[in-house]
């Protein structure tokens, strides 16, 4: 669904990973009547429209059985005029049996994280941060929810891709990844951020092995790229236009353009309490500042070949650690180039090279046989 609101019921955090940019020790936490807020809201904002609300955080578990049994109400009954969806990211280690029956009644998809092997997951995240997330894992499980890991990649995990990428396939775990970004909340934020021209080979070294290992193994990242040049347009958060389609609600009721930006006060739009229209956070600060972020992708990129499934990445990437000044795209950029034309290349060789694994020659030198099943995964169900 493209219309998208996630609600950040605190930015508390029991963890302390080492990478964070998003916690708050400090963070209060959402109030019921914040939530009837955004009932009232959304009654007038797009109505009529689907909808799909993600949980996020912080951890958005410390809200509580209470609070979700009554918000989880609330959201359904009060916007019956459009089909709704729900999600929730959580570490998982306050999951409980009580929790859990709650969410699967609302039939809610969670994602979670998990870097790898305990030793790395430790290692990055806190010591004791595996057995308590396998312990959320399995209450989770038992109660019917489907539970999907991110694995963040950081400048000394990527050493271990290998040991990481076997960890999730002999565990029958969907690989998920992101690259771990500099935190602006850390007096060292390049330490475990990871370089793009890694992340780019780390894309393609994944592609390689989940093309050896089809059955075994789902990534969905290289399903959604592979999706994104299929379609011609983006198809997850990173390579959309998402802009006037997503919202965050922060726990004081303050909407942001993405839960990124929450707790972040140069990026509220508005707030949930006074009902604001799409016109008002468009010409809120922040809202002018996306618009013109958007504007800039439309000229910096017009001439390159993934603009249309791409749109320069992500806007926080761009745009949050330069405090709001526009100094280009995404810096991953490199690393999406390199794997949208790896894709491409495959594709191209599959359809139009060698029809079988005879060597075929075109003009001097031999070509090699096309590499296998880049072509499964363009038309795969995600």
């Amino acid at each position: 669904m493209p219309f998208h609101v996630m609600l950040i019921p605190t930015l508390g955090c029991p963890s302390k990973c080492t990478y964070c940019w998003s916690s708050d020790v400090n963070s209060p936490k959402m109030s019921m009547e914040t939530v009837e807020d955004v009932v009232e809201w959304l009654r007038l904002f797009r109505p009529g429209e689907a909808v799909t609300f993600t949980f996020h955080g912080g951890e958005p578990l410390l809200a509580g059985a209470e609070f979700y049994e009554k918000a989880l109400k609330l959201l359904s009954e009060g916007t019956r005029d459009r089909k709704v969806a729900f999600a929730m990211q959580t570490n998982l280690w306050l999951m409980t049996p009580k929790i859990a029956r709650i969410l699967a009644r609302y039939d809610i998809p969670i994602g979670s994280s998990l870097d790898g092997p305990k030793w790395i997951n430790d290692l990055q995240r806190s010591k004791g941060y595996y057995e308590k997330t396998m312990r959320g894992y399995r209450i989770a499980r038992e109660n019917g929810l489907d539970v999907k890991f991110i694995c963040t990649f950081t400048s000394y995990s990527i050493k271990f891709k290998e040991e990481i990428f076997n960890y999730f396939m002999d565990n029958g775990l969907t690989l998920k990844l992101h690259p771990a970004l500099p935190s602006l909340r850390s007096e060292e934020p390049d330490k475990w951020a990871l370089d793009p021209r890694e992340y780019g080979e780390l894309l393609v070294y994944l592609l390689d092995r989940y093309l050896e290992n089809i059955g075994r193994i789902e990534v969905m990242n290289i399903d959604l790229l592979c999706k994104c040049i299929f379609t011609g347009h983006g198809t997850v958060c990173t390579f959309v236009d998402c802009m006037d389609d997503t919202f965050a609600v922060g726990p004081d009721g303050s909407i942001y353009p993405c839960y990124r930006f929450v707790g972040m006060p140069g990026y509220v739009m508005g707030n949930v309490s006074s009902h604001p229209t799409m016109e008002e956070l468009k010409s809120s600060k922040a809202g002018k500042l996306m618009q013109r972020y958007k504007k800039y992708v439309d000229t910096h990129c017009k001439d390159c070949a993934h603009i249309n499934y791409c749109r320069g990445g992500c806007p926080y990437n761009a745009i949050a650690p330069y405090d709001g000044m526009i100094k280009g795209v995404d810096p991953h950029c490199v690393a999406y180039k390199h794997i949208f034309s790896e894709i491409i290349d495959r594709m191209s060789e599959e359809m139009f090279g060698s029809s079988s694994l005879e060597t075929t020659t075109f003009g001097p030198g031999p070509m090699s046989a096309p590499r296998k099943g880049i072509m499964s995964l363009m038309f795969k169900e995600i």
